[in-house]
């Protein structure tokens, strides 16, 4: 597929647990029409993905990717269904998938998930004095065994990654958001997993002295730390989200534990789409006001010289696809990891990502007074500032 000339094209990834196999459907779709990002960054299940994908060769992605969640995607001890069968009850009717969700959902809490978590025995000391590292229900040593098998570390951290990755975490101690970034950064399996770390759940990830929690915590979309990346550059961005901030107001317990995860993990991603079309605005206009200052004023003028430093005039074309909720899901959704679902999760954003990539003007540099602009998949319409006419 023909791009406009971006010079970078980077892939966005939300948190979202098992609803994780979308984001591996939308790389999917991109792999087929052979759009190759150059930036990727993750949150939680978002930073596992970005590991997969950023570790390992570019003709090997996608079928890795399949392979990490077709392993994870199984019980920690029980038997798995036959995935043919499990199959065929999914496609019969929606009842039937409610009863799987429900019993995968079970057996996540209760069993773990192969090569990624099982519940810690003895359980966790509720007072007094324990360990960090077993401040938590489940144990995932297992996670960095899935990740060291699937991924090459050596990879992301060499000459050889064609992607500059990108993911986030909390600083326990002092609750301070960081990402750790392969420019700044040797990654290890400990970045990646460190970024997965929600309390209570998972215990937190020891890296170089200080412990981090999933990053999910204070935000869980990646968007502000692409979008104000240096140096800056005309940017195409898929941002691939898991959890709508829209939805029906919750009629009973269940669906207010389900709404309140939608609201809480969104991370208000409508509201910095905005923000950064206005910062955009704000930084087209200082370019144009510096260009009616003589040259020699702005030699002489610190503040003038600070100001171009503030001023922008590169594009940015944020693409948004956000995982739609099925009929039959509930408040399990993200942790219920059923083989038959996760292919479900898969297909959509494999069908989302081939309905925007058939929208040319979607991938278009954007041509308005900002030059920003954000489209949404399944709202189909173009949001600009008020008062912003496309040229």
């Amino acid at each position: 597929m023909n791009l406009p000339n971006y010079e970078r094209i980077a892939l966005v990834l939300q948190g979202g647990g098992a609803l994780g196999a979308y984001q591996a459907g939308v790389f999917q779709g991109l792999d087929e029409a052979g759009i190759v990002p150059n930036h990727i960054s993750g949150i939680s299940i978002g930073a596992l993905n970005t590991a997969i994908i950023a570790g390992n060769p570019p003709k090997d992605r996608v079928e890795k990717l399949h392979q990490f969640w077709e392993s994870i995607c199984q019980p920690n001890l029980g038997m798995s269904m036959l995935p043919f069968f499990e199959q065929g009850l999914f496609n019969m009717h929606d009842w039937f998938k409610i009863g799987l969700g429900n019993m995968y959902g079970l057996s996540a809490i209760f069993d773990g998930q192969n090569g990624f978590y099982k519940p810690r025995f003895p359980p966790p000391v509720m007072v007094g004095n324990g360990q960090p590292e077993r401040a938590s229900y489940y144990d995932t040593s297992a996670l960095k065994d899935t990740l060291e098998k699937f991924c090459d570390f050596d990879r992301i951290n060499s000459n050889k990654c064609d992607l500059h990755v990108s993911v986030g975490a909390v600083k326990v101690r002092t609750g301070n958001f960081v990402y750790f970034d392969n420019e700044c950064h040797q990654l290890r399996a400990e970045h990646f997993m460190a970024s997965g770390a929600l309390p209570p759940a998972f215990a937190p990830v020891e890296i170089d002295g200080d412990y981090y929690w999933d990053g999910g915590i204070v935000s869980n979309t990646p968007l502000t730390y692409v979008l104000d990346a240096k140096p800056s550059r005309d940017t195409l961005v898929f941002q691939v989200d898991l959890w709508s901030a829209r939805g029906h107001v919750p009629q009973n317990m269940e669906q207010v534990n389900d709404r309140q995860k939608e609201i809480q993990y969104s991370s208000r991603t409508r509201m910095l789409t905005d923000y950064w079309k206005h910062v955009q605005e704000m930084r087209h206009a200082i370019g144009h006001l510096l260009e009616l200052v003589p040259a020699e004023k702005l030699a002489e003028n610190r503040s003038l010289e600070r100001l171009k430093e503030l001023s922008d005039r590169h594009k940015f074309n944020v693409i948004q696809l956000i995982y739609r909720d099925r009929p039959y899901e509930s408040h399990n959704k993200d942790y219920q990891f059923g083989l038959a679902s996760m292919k479900d999760h898969w297909q959509s954003g494999l069908m989302d990502i081939r309905q925007t990539l058939a929208k040319p003007e979607f991938l278009a540099m954007p041509d308005n007074d900002i030059g920003f602009v954000s489209h949404d998949v399944h709202r189909d319409e173009v949001y600009v500032p008020k008062g912003v006419k496309a040229k």
